[in-house]
């Protein structure tokens, strides 16, 4: 078991937080967060939004820049990390937190709230991609969220900026649940 990290269930919410962050690289101890973004959800309804770009200490490699176009520019007269994670840590509370493939976003934030506050992010989470895999198995060729849009035609315009994505998120999670229910 991983005492760093809530567990993952195995459940489909009605209130929870869907989230998505970027960053500048892969590895949490060796990139930095550039945007984190969420829906705070309540019986499946939006109530709330958080998004907030971030100051970095780095620089952004090219290769994210052209993926998620924010630029260098854009985060120098943001709030640095540790603003931004203590706000951002009041609006989820105790939720459980859901997302794609949300065990990065997690391992990012549990790996900041260490450096920052001593503390690990111990809510538990509902990853949405483990859930289109069960749900919609071989009827797309991959499960990546930009695939599971083409597959509902959702717009994709903007999409890997972290509140487009947390949109199409949910619109996906809501149509895949719909799917699921109509197969039962």
């Amino acid at each position: 078991m991983n005492t760093y990290m809530g567990k993952e269930l195995m459940v489909n919410p009605s209130d929870y937080v869907l989230l998505d962050i970027e960053t500048t690289g892969l590895k949490p101890t060796e990139a930095e967060i550039t945007e984190i973004a969420a829906y705070k959800v309540r019986d499946n309804k939006v109530v709330d939004t958080y998004q907030s770009l971030i100051k970095i200490n780095g620089t952004i490699p090219e290769n994210i820049i052209n993926i998620t176009h924010i630029t260098n520019d854009m985060l120098v007269d943001q709030r640095p990390i540790e603003v931004v994670l203590k706000e951002f840590k009041e609006f989820l509370g105790n939720d459980i937190i859901l997302g794609h493939n949300i065990t990065f976003d997690i391992g990012f934030l549990t790996h900041y709230s260490f450096v920052c506050f001593g503390e690990y992010m111990l809510n538990d989470y509902v990853d949405t991609l483990r859930i289109a895999r069960q749900v919609l198995g071989y009827k797309v060729p991959n499960h990546k969220l930009q695939t599971l849009s083409e597959y509902y035609h959702l717009d994709t315009e903007g999409e890997h900026r972290a509140l487009k994505d947390v949109d199409l998120n949910y619109v996906v999670y809501n149509k895949i649940l719909e799917e699921s229910n109509e197969r039962v």
